[in-house]
C-alpha cells in the first residue's frame, strides 16, 4: 500500500473557500479516478513562519500500478486546478510505502 501525500500551505484570507473547494471537489475529484481507496486530511501543527495553515492531505493507493497510473494520467490535470488559488497555496507532494500497521 501507497499513500500519496499533499503538503499544502493555504493563506488564510482563502481558507475557508479552499476547505469547501477541497471538500467538495478536490477529494470527490481525486477519488474519482479510482486510483485511491481514500482520502485522509490532517492540520500539521505547526507555526509556519510564512503564516498561512498547513495541511497533509493522503490518498491511499492499493498497489504500486495504481499510483504510476494516477501520475501518468491524472496528477497534471488534477493539480492545475489549484491555479484557481494561485499565489494563495503553495504544495508539494511525496509518495509514502507504508511499511506495517499497528
Amino acid at each position: 500500500m501507497l499513500i500519496y501525500n499533499m503538503t499544502m500551505n493555504v493563506d488564510e484570507s482563502i481558507h475557508l473557500k479552499w476547505k469547501q473547494w477541497l471538500d467538495e471537489s478536490y477529494i470527490p475529484s481525486m477519488l474519482n479516478t479510482k486510483k485511491f481507496s481514500k482520502a485522509l486530511i490532517t492540520q500539521v501543527m505547526v507555526n509556519e513562519e510564512m503564516g498561512g495553515i498547513t495541511y497533509s492531505i493522503q490518498f491511499t493507493a492499493p498497489t504500486e500500478s495504481h499510483l504510476e497510473a494516477f501520475q501518468e494520467v491524472h496528477k497534471p490535470k488534477v493539480e492545475s486546478k489549484f491555479q484557481q488559488f494561485k499565489g494563495k497555496v503553495v504544495f508539494f507532494s511525496s509518495v509514502l510505502k507504508v511499511v506495517s500497521e499497528h
